[in-house]
């Protein structure tokens, strides 16, 4: 044996030479254990800086109609979520806000103190013409005075037709009320001052108990009138045409029957114009269209008193 075989190196030479060397890599497929999933660290339940509130969280229903989601970036609906705004939004919280019972009562009251002050002008303009025998005798010997009353309406409610911008626009739209109501007022004077003064208060004691009445039973009626548009449409044609037919075949008997009919046609209208205000069945008026309520409502009662005029013109002949 030679001395270099004899010869054994060192044990710290061994090791840092061992430790040198590359790790052994494995063959072949090795399974590696799969990295633990997180898990947060614990926390200590301290005690709260605040006491809890000891009055329960208020909760807002939601509104009919009313997408929560549709409110301005930074604004919070009732509920206190975000949302976003949207004009259809807008449109259906003006509907709810209609649908609330303290602004439909406001709208009611708006509507009829607004019908009762253009029946009380009417009336008393209708009370002058009837109880004057100066202007009753004027009128009566002056047949241009009865013709211009009508020429002077149909002027009026021709151009308001035609201007719905007009009609429909604050304050405007109380100057074509007022317009409509004076102009109105003239005709029917005019045609009271050729009837009896008897007659003629008959004829505003019925109009005034028949609209009450109306009105009364619009209110608390479960049927919904505003259904039979169609059906009152077709009524009023027939009782145009049988206008034209007593024209050419007069007769006391007639009149009293044409009158009767055209004061039926016009109570039914009253009673869906009503429910239409009201809000109460399938179809509503809308809130801001307080002056056109008013409109359609007086419209109605005049013609009503205008027909029992016709019937009491024809019993007292």
């Amino acid at each position: 044996m030679t001395d270099a075989q004899n010869y054994s190196m060192p044990t710290e030479s061994q090791d840092a030479l061992n430790s040198n060397l590359p790790p052994p890599y494995p063959h072949g497929e090795t399974q590696v254990d799969p990295m633990p999933p997180y898990i947060p660290p614990p926390y200590s339940a301290a005690p709260s800086m605040y006491p809890p509130s000891p009055y329960p969280p208020v909760l807002y229903p939601p509104q009919a109609g009313v997408d929560m989601g549709t409110l301005p970036p930074g604004e919070c609906n009732p509920l206190g979520e975000p949302g976003s705004s949207s004009p259809e939004a807008d449109a259906a919280l003006l509907v709810s806000s209609f649908d609330d019972k303290t602004i439909r009562k406001a709208f009611i009251r708006k509507v009829f103190s607004v019908v009762t002050l253009q029946l009380l002008v009417t009336f008393s303009i209708v009370c002058v013409f009837t109880f004057s025998s100066v202007v009753r005798a004027a009128v009566q010997s002056n047949i241009w005075i009865y013709l211009s009353s009508y020429i002077l309406f149909a002027v009026v409610a021709i151009s308001l037709s035609f201007s719905n911008s007009f009609s429909r626009s604050h304050p405007w739209n109380l100057v074509g009320l007022s317009v409509v109501t004076l102009t109105l007022s003239y005709l029917v004077g005019t045609v009271a001052s050729f009837h009896n003064t008897t007659a003629v208060v008959i004829a505003m004691g019925a109009t005034v108990a028949i609209s009450f009445t109306i009105i009364i039973f619009s209110a608390q009626t479960r049927v919904d009138f505003t259904i039979c548009n169609g059906i009152l449409l077709v009524l009023a044609v027939d009782l145009l045409m049988f206008s034209f037919f007593c024209c050419f075949f007069y007769s006391n008997v007639l009149q009293i029957v044409y009158g009767s009919l055209g004061a039926l046609l016009f109570s039914l209208f009253l009673a869906i114009d009503c429910q239409l205000v009201m809000g109460r069945q399938k179809y509503a008026l809308d809130p801001e269209e307080y002056v056109f309520a008013a409109l359609i409502l007086y419209l109605d009662i005049i013609n009503i008193f205008l027909y029992l005029l016709i019937i009491m013109g024809g019993s007292s002949k």
